[in-house]
């Protein structure tokens, strides 16, 4: 067995609507050989990993996998499982899987995952497991496991991170993973607020470097009258003695610039333990302060946005005696409750034996093979932090009034939005003033100590930095998701265009390229993924129109989770034979993922007059807007019933209809596109286009501007349709490349006057011999001179092996083979075509390139004007 591919879906996708990776496996001879023909290889599979008894499987009883390897199931099947039980063994709680055969001893398996990095190297380490079971050798399962736990430990979100983030996909927020590491962004467009840890868009950069100078943060508070520790920086041994004389011992020694109690030396009682301590932290640190011990217990207090949030008291590791136990053997005790993991994977952190746990019970005199007495407490560190072993106990609803004012003051006097103070004081429910003081304020300060809490109460502390970075109540913009075969580039670019002209800011992905706020930042087919997130991660975009084709759903799914609105214009056949679309039920399939992720209060529009748009109906939970050319459409009635939506066309007029009441949106003469109602598709697409923007409430004099705004021209929707007119006749540029496309721009340009109707035709080399064949039928009915071109990109075609095909279908319409050429290259076919064109004839060009024709065709217009002025100079 071996990995041929890796997909990684980290959004809505045509297999789940989570988060899943595709990975396809060569079976290499074993896809008909079941796991019991297979000597021992059950027995072992168990033995290495036994988490898989715990799977249901398919019959969904206990044990339910475990009994079907012993009836005898597939390797696919079995590697799925596997996968998903290493995940499950390192804490990551996943269970949706399948595999499904590709063809012969291809197959390819889903499977759920939450880290990315962790979840491919399961597949990886799955598939490698399989084969040594398979070649009887030994396999070491720990070393590999081992290395699976320290992926994810790199890879997994810090406590307070994962808060934040699961507090805003409760919310309704979306939640985007930017670059590697743990910064997101929340929310989409001019909402979208970027954080990381408990640093957010908002905090303030200079508050922040405030915040890492302690001495600095001291100057600052003391000057505000809040109580801090006296202290001073420290250039050398003697300053060293001298400034501490003078604060008086016992004192502190710590870097200036530090965090997480890293180097901090507490409770010096003379000059020589000072000594020591700054001998010791010189060798590390350049800036060194000294400061008054403070003796008392250490709080933290969380502010958000001025705001009092939590309090809770830190209380450093420590073991209790049973006077049997070694202190080594008492904190490996501790380290096994279950609350306990490495690094910040799981509520508090276990305890590290390192060289500062050994020096400081060292220092009180003990070791790690000591004998704690019976019911000796001993702390293990000087410092408290949570990520070092400390542990937590809420004080919340017990610190007083005066303490919160004077952090909240802290807070203000740093700037901080999102801070953590810490408090050295006997008693949190007592006035600084009179017991205590504050040691440091801490930006990014960890929150896990209040939402996961060793005693007391859980205090929601990512619930308050999400009420503040959105004030407003808001964390997504309109979106609309355009798909079907026909039509989207059109919609897409009519909604956009529309919602320009009530003054959004548009994002908008296309055939042509992306666009924000009306200007191109990147040119080609950009409908896809990637394209899609750069218009959701734009801080200026108020409403995303999306353009969302087969190919990126295929490949990656969906940038967005749910959208307000998705359009099916119509699903006919295309593509058929690519990317596993063998079927027009496939294509379908694949296109009702955009109706299927909308908001349940939002609204899919769908062509009521498409046979195969109305199968997906059923997996439609939203609200829905047919819209027809029939006014007695049986859906569009239906629903109309139900009380929806219904567009449809009737006497001339476009009618939008709800609960009896029919308003007249405009004439079909007065849709610029529909060019007085030739052009039958742009009227779909214009009700398509009208029913998204019924969905976001436009108003419908809006609706009706932009239906009369909106042209076939190269700035507002370019390669649709465009025409150019010469002083002999006509070009018409179009991107119709499939059956349907090409009938209706033919229907189109049979209802324009015109002499003679010329082609220049091609294909992409993707589609079915049969598609081409009957594309060169159509062409062969439609026109009366044909020149037969090919797209540079071949995909996968011998030259001139599109062109023959074409060739043949044209023949096949019984076409006069003298009124035919074949001229590979696109620009020279039309330059052909304008050097023989007669008086009123019109040239229809399906082009690949838009812009290299665009140039020629006005190179030969400027030409044309010159010659008409030398004309009439003479």
């Amino acid at each position: 067995m071996k990995i041929v591919d890796v997909n990684v879906f980290e959004g809505r996708n045509i297999y789940s609507h989570k988060k899943c990776i595709r990975m396809d496996l060569d079976l290499e001879g074993y896809c008909e050989i079941p796991s019991n023909k297979i000597e021992g290889f059950n027995e072992r599979l168990i033995k290495l990993l036994p988490e898989l008894k715990k799977h249901r499987c398919g019959i969904d009883e206990e044990r339910g996998f475990f009994k079907r390897l012993k009836e005898g199931t597939y390797l696919a099947h079995i590697c799925e499982h596997c996968i998903i039980a290493l995940q499950n063994m390192i804490g990551i709680e996943v269970a949706y899987g399948k595999a499904r055969e590709i063809e012969e001893d291809r197959y390819y398996i889903i499977y759920q995952y939450e880290y990315k990095n962790t979840a491919v190297e399961a597949g990886r380490l799955a598939v490698d497991i399989i084969n040594a079971l398979i070649n009887k050798k030994n396999f070491n399962i720990r070393s590999r496991i081992k290395l699976l736990r320290e992926i994810l430990l790199n890879e997994q979100l810090g406590p307070s991170t994962l808060a934040i983030c699961e507090e805003a996909k409760k919310r309704g927020i979306p939640v985007l993973k930017i670059g590697s590491n743990s910064m997101f962004q929340l929310g989409y467009g001019k909402y979208g607020k970027m954080i990381e840890a408990t640093i957010c868009s908002d905090t303030s950069g200079l508050s922040i470097d405030i915040a890492c100078d302690k001495l600095l943060t001291k100057e600052i508070l003391s000057n505000q009258c809040i109580p801090v520790a006296k202290g001073d920086i420290i250039k050398n041994p003697m300053d060293l003695l001298f400034k501490s004389e003078k604060i008086g011992y016992p004192i502190v020694l710590k870097p200036r610039y530090g965090n997480q109690g890293k180097g901090v030396f507490i409770d010096i009682k003379d000059e020589k333990e000072a000594l020591r301590a700054y001998s010791i932290l010189s060798k590390s640190y350049k800036d060194i302060m000294v400061e008054k011990y403070i003796e008392g217990r250490d709080f933290r207090v969380c502010i958000v946005d001025g705001e009092f949030a939590a309090a809770a008291e830190r209380i450093p590791p420590f073991v209790v005696g049973d006077g049997v136990s070694t202190i080594r053997k008492l904190i490996n005790k501790v380290n096994k409750d279950e609350r306990r993991g490495i690094g910040h994977e799981k509520p508090l952190t276990k305890i590290k034996i390192d060289e500062s746990l050994n020096n400081y019970i060292n220092k009180n005199g003990w070791d790690l093979n000591s004998i704690l007495p019976k019911g000796t407490k001993l702390f293990l560190r000087e410092n408290a932090n949570i990520s070092t072993g400390g542990i937590a106990i809420d004080c919340t609803d017990i610190i007083c009034k005066e303490n919160i004012e004077i952090c909240k003051r802290a807070a203000k006097a740093i700037g901080l939005n999102i801070c953590g103070i810490d408090i050295c004081c006997n008693d949190i429910s007592v006035p600084l003033n009179e017991n205590g003081a504050i040691i440091e304020v801490n930006a990014a300060p960890g929150i896990r100590m209040h939402h996961y809490p060793y005693e007391g109460k859980k205090r929601n502390v990512a619930g308050a930095i999400i009420d503040m970075m959105f004030k407003e109540g808001k964390g997504s913009i309109p979106i609309v998701s355009v798909t079907g075969t026909n039509g989207k580039t059109t919609t897409t670019r009519l909604i956009g265009h529309t919602l320009s002209l009530m003054n959004y800011n548009v994002g908008m992905t296309t055939t042509g390229g992306i666009y924000i706020n009306n200007k191109c930042i990147d040119k080609g087919d950009t409908t896809g993924y990637k394209s899609a997130m750069t218009v959701l991660r734009n801080k200026e975009v108020d409403a995303a129109v999306l353009e969302t084709a087969r190919g990126g759903i295929i490949k990656k799914g969906l940038a967005y989770d749910l959208a307000d609105v998705g359009v099916i214009t119509n699903i006919t056949e295309d593509h058929i034979g690519i990317d596993g679309i063998n079927t027009i039920e496939d294509l379908a399939y694949v296109k009702s993922l955009v109706a299927e992720a909308v908001k349940d209060e939002g609204y899919v529009v769908i062509n009521a007059d498409d046979p195969v748009s109305r199968t997906i109906i059923d997996k439609i939970k939203s609200n829905i807007i047919f819209f027809s050319m029939d006014k007695n459409n049986k859906l569009l009635r239906e629903n109309l019933k139900k009380g929806g939506f219904g567009i449809y066309s009737h006497e001339g007029y476009i009618y939008i209809e709800k609960k009896g009441n029919a308003f007249p949106l405009i004439k079909i003469e007065n849709i610029n596109i529909a060019m007085n109602g030739k052009l039958k598709y742009n009227i779909e697409n214009s009700m398509a286009a009208c029913g998204a923007l019924v969905a976001l409430n436009v108003d419908y004099s809006v609706i009706r501007k932009g239906l009369m705004t909106f042209g076939c021209n190269e700035e507002q929707n370019p390669g649709r349709f465009n025409i150019y007119n010469l002083n002999k006749g006509t070009v018409i540029l179009d991107y119709g490349h499939n059956i349907e496309g090409y009938k209706a721009v033919l229907e189109g340009a049979k209802k324009i006057k015109h002499n003679r109707l010329l082609g220049v035709i091609g294909v992409p080399g993707d589609r079915l011999d049969k598609n081409i064949l009957e594309l060169g039928k159509i062409a062969g009915t439609y026109f009366d001179y044909i020149y037969i071109k090919e797209d540079k990109d071949k995909r996968g075609r011998k030259p001139m092996e599109v062109a023959k095909l074409l060739e043949k279908g044209v023949l096949n319409s019984k076409f006069n083979p003298k009124n035919m050429e074949i001229i590979l290259n696109e620009a020279e076919a039309l330059n052909k075509a304008i050097e023989n064109i007669r008086s009123g004839d019109l040239i229809i060009v399906f082009f690949e390139e838009y812009e290299p024709l665009v140039k020629l065709i006005k190179e030969k217009i400027s030409c044309e004007n010159e010659s008409e002025k030398t004309l009439t100079m003479v």
